[in-house]
């Protein structure tokens, strides 16, 4: 079982060594594998960091991490496609853990798992939010969601799926829509959550902001093309939908409560409405980090406004014809 992984990069000279050592030291990996190095249009040192490892180093102009990800997938040489980012810092048995399901037969995907050594608050909390997701997941025998960042399938089925969506021109969604597509087609995917690769999360309430409302943006895009999976899918809580609404309700109706009061009384039973809405999270965010769950409710309604303006921006820009707009993370 020959694998082959592939690691976009673009501007990534102060991360990429470290995920490169990590993944060159997988000696729990009981298969050969070769680690490619896609260099998306860099304009800092990512090449050189790359070309000072034994991996092999692709460039191309900046298409974005679809575009790299396939081109990696054009060259790479193993029947098994790894996949993760240039930020994250795999396990040392990252490589077996992600190939292992692989040996049934019918598995055609695997997602692996995050976590994090930060100890910032906000960086806690994405991954509070993470484990409550993988909570769900390991309890389902088929997911329809594979993240890029701990990602395997089998080179035969991406290649006849088409690989990435590259109208997606940076790191949003593009990874959703692939497994969304190939979940619609019958394959299976599976979730295996000891497949973990080390990640830095957004540092700053800022930061995590930019990134949800990029996610929002594109995610306008993702459904247009899978009505269904507004819905429900394997990955998204069905209370976080509750709190976008609730959210892009009760802010303005606060707004236009310095003009007319008694919209006051409308947004404050909008407003419990969501502060009860969060406290199953709040709870389990409690026993796992104190400070943390002090703050969940805050950070979700950041989390749930980043998302809906996004949604909304990206509705927009859809119906006047625009073709997107490039919400780096």
């Amino acid at each position: 079982m020959d694998v082959s992984i592939v690691v976009p990069a673009r501007n990534a000279a102060d991360t990429l060594g470290q995920c490169l050592d990590a993944l060159l030291v997988n000696s729990d990996a009981g298969e050969s594998y070769e680690v490619i190095v896609v260099d998306d249009g860099s304009s800092d040192d990512t090449r050189d960091v790359a070309n000072s490892r034994p991996v092999r180093v692709l460039s191309q102009k900046h298409e974005g991490p679809a575009a790299a990800r396939n081109r990696g997938v054009a060259e790479a040489r193993g029947h098994i496609i790894l996949f993760t980012d240039a930020d994250c810092v795999p396990a040392v048995s990252w490589v077996s853990e992600m190939t292992r399901p692989f040996l049934d037969a019918e598995i055609v995907g695997v997602k692996g798992a995050y976590r994090t050594r930060q100890a910032g608050i906000v960086p806690r909390f994405v991954q509070c939010e993470y484990e409550e997701r993988y909570q769900r997941m390991a309890t389902l025998k088929r997911i329809d969601f594979i993240d890029t960042y701990s990602a395997g399938y089998r080179r035969a089925v991406f290649r006849s799926a088409g690989g990435f969506d590259t109208r997606y021109p940076s790191a949003s969604v593009e990874d959703q829509e692939l497994s969304f597509r190939l979940a619609e087609q019958g394959y299976q995917m599976v979730f295996n959550p000891l497949a973990v690769v080390y990640h830095r999360h957004p540092e700053t309430v800022g930061a995590y902001f930019r990134r949800k409302f990029n996610i929002g943006y594109w995610k306008v895009r993702l459904l247009r093309s899978h009505p269904q999976k507004a819905m429900r899918d394997s990955h998204t809580p069905q209370a976080l939908k509750v709190q976008m609404a609730l959210a892009l309700i009760v802010l303005p109706l606060l707004a236009l409560a310095v003009i007319r009061t008694w919209f006051a009384w409308l947004a404050a039973p909008t407003a419990l409405a969501f502060v009860i809405s969060s406290i199953p999270f709040t709870i389990k965010a409690l026993r796992r980090d104190l400070v943390v769950g002090l703050v969940a409710p805050f950070l979700l309604l950041v989390r749930a406004v980043a998302l809906g303006s996004g949604m909304i921006i990206g509705m927009w820009d859809l119906a006047i014809g625009r073709d997107g707009i490039d919400q780096n993370a």
